[in-house]
């Protein structure tokens, strides 16, 4: 018996296959975009030839072929989906166009945020003349006060089925509270267009947020065609080839669906690719033992990272590609242009990396494809990091000499270097980016990055977790066996996950004492067993069984006027009072541990406002093969040595290179070392130790000689009052992190659109008197008068009465 899991990425299509006896085989094969479905079969091809079988009898004895594409989130992308129609309240018909009012910066990065050329709304997914609006309304509370016009909606559909629309969206206001519209209108659209793909928002997302769920409604309808089509060729190859088993798909919630299902909810198709990743770390978390993991996934373009915590992926209710706000439960991944392939420049006399990518094509320079800009991946190549020759396995030969000429000429030169120093420059660089996000995720919610494990995989995250991992401090870094097709073997070790939403507001009075007697714990109750039943309906679809079926409960909790939500974990089927007021409190302590002691203020009252249930159907999993554990002398698998350039050593060091797929578990490897695999290269520092464990993961941990020490330390000559180029802009990026974890924060708690929505604030960092240190990046004008205010606070009251740590002040005169 087998699984197979494969995932489709822009350059390679991964393959994993895992007999019954837990022996997993690995191949890539480079991606076809023509034609994605040749690059599957191509793998199926290699692993039928690898175990000596036809594919046939392969995919015969597969009990499931799990699958996660990008074909959505690129369709979307590519604006290659369905002509789509809307259908929406009279009066309403612009909401999808005018968005959010930062519509425009929505999703960017704090580093694209202030160039205007980012600064565009996205090509609209449904044309303004597709845009019908009908008489129509419900109130807050599920009243009809308009009742529906059903001649305006079948002159409406009509008009749309003549302008050739291929799918019809259908989101009124307030149908979460009373769908009767939408199931009315639905049915129409069928009886006027029978086969019309119809997605209606209070069967999707049955939740508050007028311009969410008009924007996640769309996109569902404009994706279904595109991703039914493809589900659709891949499936009858490979039912055709001899697959018996499920067709199983990977979606962003981190599970995985029958065809059918994601073929009705298309939408929840984006962003599964690095959610394969997370799941795979997931799984491997459960066998290692780990509770607390950080996953990181370095590939060519971007660095993705995820968290789980207490042995559960952080979950994200909104989520924005493209610029469109989409409500559907998402993992929450962070992504940074961070990657082998970003490219390193000098703006006056600093040095950059990201977010600006070569991309597979033309590539870094020393792929020798017609590149022109020094990257990541020419920095490693440089420092003798990557082997030339045994790049890919070989497969790709690259350049060291152009490699070395782009970054003297672009990097060295103009910061009077040498190449060397230059290409370990640019390491330095993307290794402090990559931890200062990792920093900022954990911190900013709460965590301590020293509870957690690290995970890298991806082609270029075993090369840098060495570097961006230590200097976290963290308990230690795993590089999983499966690290350059994880997320591929994370589509073989999902389960069947269902996600069902509902938003039903119900609120405390300011200044309340026992939430109990304001929340009715009858109709939290009845909320929960109404979702669950349509996550049981669905877990049914796909052919779970009951006993396989585990339920979790979860509620969205703020402030009064805020509109930034925490999710609170309900732990009991049974809702008393008692757990309602015990499920308040633990609001308010997340709440703290997330802002500061002393920021809950229930003085505002409190709403819960989403209830969410998620739904797993446990799937049998391969259990991973167990080796015996052999002697800790790695030196069969020695290759050889070779000059690697370690930037904390400030030069080349003679460094011994291993095979790494002749480690035998229980090898110990000390650093520095290389260890080289058909797929990637894993550094090890000098003050690390690297060692296989059971399962043929490599652990890399501090030397015992020092300590819980895992941090490589860049070496800073204090007796030189130059600051040099590197350091300045490590620093320099450390301090605007902070920065911006200022302005997270206080969009968080404010409960004033003006903040919220229109970023109209800007945060800063100061010395002592009064200077600018680091500016937010949200309305930079104010940086002209907030140097003044806190000149003008420091010599106002710095000796009378004095400022102590947590004063705040409030000055409404910038001038005095």
């Amino acid at each position: 018996m087998f699984y197979i899991g494969i995932d489709i990425g822009g350059t390679f299509t991964d393959t994993v296959v895992v007999d019954d006896q837990g022996k997993l085989r690995v191949y890539k094969t480079e991606s076809t975009p023509s034609d994605l479905a040749a690059g599957v079969m191509e793998g199926v091809r290699l692993a039928s030839e690898d175990l000596s079988i036809s594919p046939k009898e392969l995919l015969s004895a597969t009990a499931y072929f799990s699958h996660g594409t990008t074909r959505a989130t690129n369709a979307f992308i590519e604006r290659k989906g369905a002509l789509t129609g809307l259908i929406t309240t009279k009066g309403f018909g612009d909401t999808i166009l005018i968005q959010r009012m930062m519509g425009h910066t929505a999703g960017l990065t704090e580093e694209q945020i202030p160039h205007y050329s980012c600064r565009a709304y996205p090509v609209p997914i449904v044309p303004h003349h597709l845009i019908k609006e009908v008489p129509e309304r419900v109130d807050y509370k599920g009243e009809v006060v308009v009742k529906l016009g059903v001649e305006e909606v079948r002159r409406a559909v009509r008009e749309l089925v003549e302008a050739g629309v291929q799918a019809i969206a259908v989101c009124l206001l307030w149908s979460f509270r009373n769908p009767a519209h939408e199931q009315t209108i639905k049915r129409i659209i069928l009886e006027e267009a029978p086969g019309m793909f119809v997605s209606i928002s209070s069967e999707l997302v049955p939740v508050i947020k007028e311009y969410e769920r008009s924007a996640t409604t769309c996109i569902n309808a404009y994706l279904a065609k595109t991703v039914a089509s493809y589900i659709s060729d891949l499936e009858t190859q490979l039912r055709g080839s001899g697959l018996k088993g499920p067709f199983l798909l990977m979606n962003s919630i981190g599970g995985v669906l029958s065809a059918q299902e994601a073929h009705n909810r298309a939408v929840t198709l984006l962003a599964s690719g690095p959610t394969g990743g997370v799941i795979g770390s997931l799984y491997l978390a459960e066998v290692l033992g780990h509770r607390n993991v950080i996953t990181t996934d370095m590939g060519g373009t971007s660095f993705d990272v995820g968290l789980i915590v207490d042995g559960r992926p952080l979950i994200a209710t909104t989520s924005v590609v493209e610029k469109y706000h989409i409500l559907t439960p998402m993992i929450n991944i962070h992504a940074i242009g961070a990657g082998g392939g970003s490219i390193a420049h000098v703006e006056e006399g600093h040095l950059k990396v990201g977010p600006d990518s070569a991309g597979a094509d033309p590539g870094p320079v020393c792929y020798d494809k017609g590149g022109k800009e020094p990257t990541v991946t020419d920095a490693d190549v440089v420092l003798g990091i990557i082997d030339p020759d045994y790049f890919l396995g070989g497969r790709l030969r690259l350049n060291k000499a152009k490699a070395e000429a782009v970054i003297r000429e672009k990097i060295a030169e103009p910061l009077n270097m040498t190449v060397a120093e230059a290409a370990a420059a640019i390491r330095t660089v993307v290794d402090s980016k990559m931890a200062d996000l990792l920093r900022n995720l954990t911190l900013e919610k709460g965590y301590d990055p020293r509870d957690f494990v690290l995970y890298a995989y991806g082609g270029a995250g075993p090369t840098h977790c060495a570097s961006y991992g230590s200097e976290l401090d963290i308990k230690a870094i795993i590089v999983p066996a499966t690290a350059t097709v994880h997320s591929a073997y994370g589509a073989v070790a999902s389960d069947i996950h269902y996600s069902q939403t509902l938003s039903d507001l119900m609120r405390t009075p300011p200044f309340f004492d026992k939430a109990s007697k304001f929340l009715d714990a009858n109709r939290i109750s009845a909320n929960f067993d109404n979702l669950e039943e349509i996550c049981a309906q669905g877990l049914a679809r796909n052919g779970v069984a009951e006993a396989d079926r585990v339920f979790s409960r979860h509620v969205d909790i703020q402030y009064r006027r805020q509109t930034h939500q925490i999710t609170v974990p309900v732990t009991t089927d049974q809702i008393t009072a008692e757990v309602v007021d015990d499920l308040i409190e633990r609001f308010e302590r997340k709440y703290e541990e997330l802002y500061g002691a002393g920021a809950a203020y229930r003085e505002a009252g409190i709403e819960i406002t989403t209830f969410r249930v998620d739904a797993v159907g446990r799937m049998p999993k391969p259990e991973l093969r167990q080796y015996g554990m052999g002697k800790t002398d790695p030196s069969s698998a020695q290759m050889g040595e070779r000059e690697v350039y370690f930037g904390e050593e400030g030069k080349f060091v003679r460094t011994k290179v291993y095979r790494g797929l002749d480690i035998n578990a229980g090898g110990m490897v000390e650093g520095p070392a290389i260890l080289e695999y058909p797929g990637t290269t894993i550094v090890i520092g000098p003050r690390q130790r690297g060692t296989m464990d059971n399962r043929l993961n490599i652990v890399i941990e501090a030397k015992p000689e020092l300590g819980n020490q895992l941090s490589l330390v860049h070496k800073i000559d204090s007796a030189s009052s130059r600051v040099d180029p590197i350091t300045f802009e490590v620093i320099r990026h450390r301090l605007q992190s902070i920065t911006d974890e200022q302005a997270i924060a206080l969009k968080s708690v404010s409960g004033s659109p003006i903040v919220t929505e229109a970023t109209d604030f800007c945060c800063g960092l100061y010395l002592a008197d009064g200077s600018i240190v680091t500016m937010g990046r949200q309305v930079l004008f104010h940086a002209g008068t907030t140097s003044q205010v806190i000149k003008g606070v420091i010599r106002k009251c710095s000796e009378d009465p004095g400022i102590n740590d947590g004063d705040m002040f409030i000055v409404n005169n910038p001038y005095d």
